[in-house]
């Protein structure tokens, strides 16, 4: 499908003739092919990359990779341990406007699938927590599951409104606005997308995205950092949008510390008033097409650090043998908070624990922390998500180390050989990578991966 006739206009229009054609000739070429690594599982790095096929580094993202070509991530089972997250490259730029991130609260307000989310939990670290948002029940159980292959346990996915996170006013000391755009950035990966855009839709995605500003610009802390982004090219989405949240925001929005950057890279930088700016065109950058902005909340900005009155009560108690068993799943217990959530146990990293609590009596909180399971005649019957989790005790279980070929099998659902197991649970893990659970019966085997996860295809 052709490039819309009305967005061409417009970008030679605004690029002049030489630099429109480029980046029109560069939306109809093949995209690169990266991905993300996860400093918490990746294991032998170099033996990783190689299996992939990496063919350099993304320079603005120190665990961020490019691929010679395209595999076929659906039959790697490095993939569905959480190991890498297939992330364009452009869009991983965040992490260097983010900061210094570890420890700090951060609100990803338009989250899924999960790119981002899981680029801010890896940064943001076991002090740290993420609040990812997604409005749709339907993608925010995609963006659920992502975070919890990823398996850091700081992550909190929520489905409501942007304004529901507004009212946690001056709560987060970063705020993500990744906005929902016109996808002009996708044309050369979304066919969709092309098919899709109209200039109606433009004006339309600009005045949703001034809506969800103001939410976000409540929910920061004076003098925390404001992240907004968009994978369009137009300006009254990008530069357009800074312009006019300026208006109402004013004196308010202040200059953050400006990232390293290196002209090789390619990437436009610019300035809207205290906003920095960067561009990235697909003939200039490697990647696709992003915008990305920052700013300050000034210190002195009015605003306290405001909760919204409880409405429910979600965290129960455990006795202390049910946290003593749970304590046995995981490396460092007593960084660890346990509680009860629906008849299921969970655990938290404790320095954020009580932040997430909060938001799950005033906020519908999809997942949370770590789903551990339930306890029954003082054993764990663990939930799938446990077996992803970055701080699983592997001495709690036996581990079975399965072949590429049986980790398909179980990721299948399909039968696997009772020999390759103990009897009773045991972890199945392929290159030391946990993919989840399985249990042993004589010369039966419970294949306990999620039907919802399982791979279809042959």
């Amino acid at each position: 499908m052709a490039l819309p006739a009305e967005f061409v206009q417009r970008v030679l229009r605004e690029l002049g003739a030489e630099e429109g054609a480029a980046l029109c000739a560069a939306l109809d070429g093949v995209p690169p092919v990266s991905v993300r690594l996860n400093g918490a599982k990746c294991g032998n790095a170099e033996e990783l990359l190689c299996a992939l096929g990496a063919a350099q580094p993304v320079p603005w993202c120190a665990d961020g990779w490019y691929l010679a070509e395209r595999p076929q991530f659906t039959f790697d089972p490095a993939f569905h341990a959480g190991a890498y997250y297939v992330q364009e490259a452009s869009s991983q730029f965040v992490g260097l406007l983010a900061g210094d991130a570890a420890g700090r609260r951060i609100l990803d307000l338009c989250a899924a699938p999960g790119g981002k989310t899981t680029l801010y939990a890896s940064l943001a670290g076991p002090q740290g927590l993420v609040v990812a948002n997604e409005i749709d029940r339907r993608r925010a159980q995609v963006l659920a599951d992502n975070v919890r292959k990823w398996g850091t346990g700081n992550v909190a996915v929520t489905c409501c409104e942007p304004r529901a996170l507004g009212d946690l006013e001056a709560w987060f000391d970063v705020v993500a606005v990744d906005a929902p755009c016109s996808g002009e950035g996708m044309f050369r990966k979304d066919m969709g997308a092309r098919e899709e855009w109209s200039e109606n839709n433009v004006r339309l995605c600009a005045a949703r995205q001034d809506g969800i500003l103001r939410e976000a610009w409540r929910a920061l802390k004076p003098g925390g950092r404001l992240i907004y982004s968009t994978c369009t090219f137009n300006r009254e989405e990008d530069e357009g949008t800074l312009e006019r949240m300026l208006a109402w925001a004013g004196d308010e929005v202040a200059e953050a510390p400006a990232p390293a950057t290196d002209e090789v890279w390619g990437i436009v930088c610019g300035r809207v008033g205290a906003f920095r700016t960067y561009r990235f065109y697909p003939h200039k950058a490697c990647g696709e097409g992003f915008f990305a902005a920052v700013a300050c909340k000034a210190p002195d900005a009015e605003g306290r650090m405001k909760t919204p009155k409880a409405c429910r009560t979600v965290f129960g108690q455990i006795d202390k043998a049910a946290a003593a068993e749970l304590s046995r799943w995981v490396l460092r217990p007593e960084q660890m908070r346990f509680a009860s959530v629906a008849g299921t146990l969970y655990g938290w990293p404790a320095a954020q624990a009580d932040a997430v609590r909060q938001l799950s009596e005033v906020l519908p909180v999809i997942c949370s922390g770590v789903a551990m399971g339930q306890v029954f005649k003082g054993r764990l019957r663990p939930e799938p998500a446990l077996a992803f989790y970055a701080e699983l005790d592997r001495g709690a279980l036996p581990v079975a180390e399965v072949s590429r070929e049986e980790a398909l099998d179980y990721l299948r659902r399909g039968d696997m050989r009772p020999d390759a197991l103990t009897e009773g649970l045991n972890l199945i893990c392929t290159q030391g990578r946990a993919l989840g659970f399985a249990k042993r019966i004589d010369r039966r085997v419970n294949n306990m991966y999620p039907s919802a996860l399982r791979i279809l295809k042959q």
